[in-house]
């Protein structure tokens, strides 16, 4: 893989098989909720019905599925894991000249011109979002989230929460200790992390699993701050509630990218998953991506949408560090995941 890839993120939902049949044809392993029929409204149009859609709760369950035999045909997949994935084996690159939208594609996402011969490309981006501080505006003082250490504030104690994902709480703990980039983590900046998350955890209530028990939370008044993905702001908004997003605390926050890659030996047809490829990648999925609170990496249809609506959705410029969710040795991130699965249970 010659092409480098821009951030990262994470997951949503518990494994299920799919609740109704649709196309047997396609098999698309996915995140609950992209299986959205307005994020590919082309392909129902073609061949008049959705993809059939099983869902996993993460991409490491989604990875240990595959490679334990599940056979499916793409794979919903964020940055950060990509690497692991291609080292695996269990993928076949993208032929890009059948991608329709190569050329719109944002080249701050693909890393340089996907389109380009130079190298097999096994990941296409589609959709991105940032990660920061959400809180209630009407408990929380604004100066309060000011930093990231509002995580470590004792008067929020039992009333925070973080993401039950490896990524986003890493991205977080790398920007508490100073670290934006952790790609080149050292070995004692992956310590502080460690450390600080460790440092955190009592003052948490719980972790969250996906934006639907979080907006609860919020709404409960059981939780009052938390590291959330900016789909929470407007669908927050939508619900009349309070919401602030904090974008620019004073050690940053970070952005994800996910996309597609396309399994090795998939069962169904392989012209429908570029189907649903440029279902997904048309300028008809834009509108609805950003109403769900996702970026589209289709830039030229971006473009159409203005700096107000980008803000309203948690996606507007900002000035402040933003460490971007890369792809990491794989080392560091077997650390992390151990690291991580030992602090929620208290060590």
């Amino acid at each position: 893989m010659t092409r480098s890839i821009l951030l990262s993120a994470t997951a949503l939902a518990a494994l299920s098989l799919p609740a109704s049949a649709q196309d047997a044809d396609l098999l698309v392993f996915d995140y609950s909720g992209f299986e959205d029929p307005a994020f590919h409204t082309a392909y129902t149009e073609t061949h008049g019905a959705s993809p059939t859609f099983a869902f996993f709760g993460d991409e490491e369950e989604a990875f240990q599925k595959i490679v334990s035999g599940f056979r499916v045909d793409v794979s919903h997949v964020c940055a950060g894991s990509v690497t692991k994935w291609v080292a695996a084996d269990i993928l076949e690159p993208w032929d890009m000249s059948r991608i329709e939208a190569a050329a719109d594609l944002n080249a701050d996402l693909t890393g340089q011109d996907v389109s380009a011969s130079a190298g097999d490309t096994y990941f296409i981006p589609t959709d991105f979002g940032s990660t920061a501080i959400a809180y209630n505006a009407d408990e929380v003082p604004a100066e309060d989230v000011a930093s990231l250490d509002v995580f470590l504030n004792p008067a929020y104690a039992q009333r925070m929460t973080l993401p039950d994902n490896v990524d986003d709480a890493y991205a977080l703990a790398y920007l508490a200790t100073g670290t934006t980039d952790w790609s080149t983590a050292t070995e004692e900046q992956f310590q502080a992390a460690t450390d600080w998350l460790r440092e955190v955890h009592p003052n948490l209530r719980t972790y969250w699993t996906d934006p639907g028990e979080l907006a609860q939370l919020l709404a409960t008044g059981e939780v009052l701050v938390a590291w959330a993905w900016n789909e929470t702001l407007p669908t927050m908004v939508d619900e009349g509630f309070p919401i602030g997003f904090q974008r620019e605390a004073e050690e940053g926050s970070s952005l994800w990218l996910c996309g597609y890659v396309n399994l090795k030996d998939g069962p169904g047809s392989e012209d429908k998953a570029y189907d649903f490829m440029n279902a997904l990648l048309a300028p008809a999925s834009t509108q609805p991506l950003l109403e769900a609170g996702y970026g589209h990496s289709n830039a030229a249809s971006m473009q159409s949408f203005g700096e107000e609506m980008l803000t309203s959705v948690g996606l507007g410029q900002i000035d402040a560090p933003v460490l971007a969710q890369l792809p990491m040795a794989a080392e560091l991130r077997q650390k992390q995941s151990e690291a991580f699965e030992r602090i929620k249970v208290g060590f």
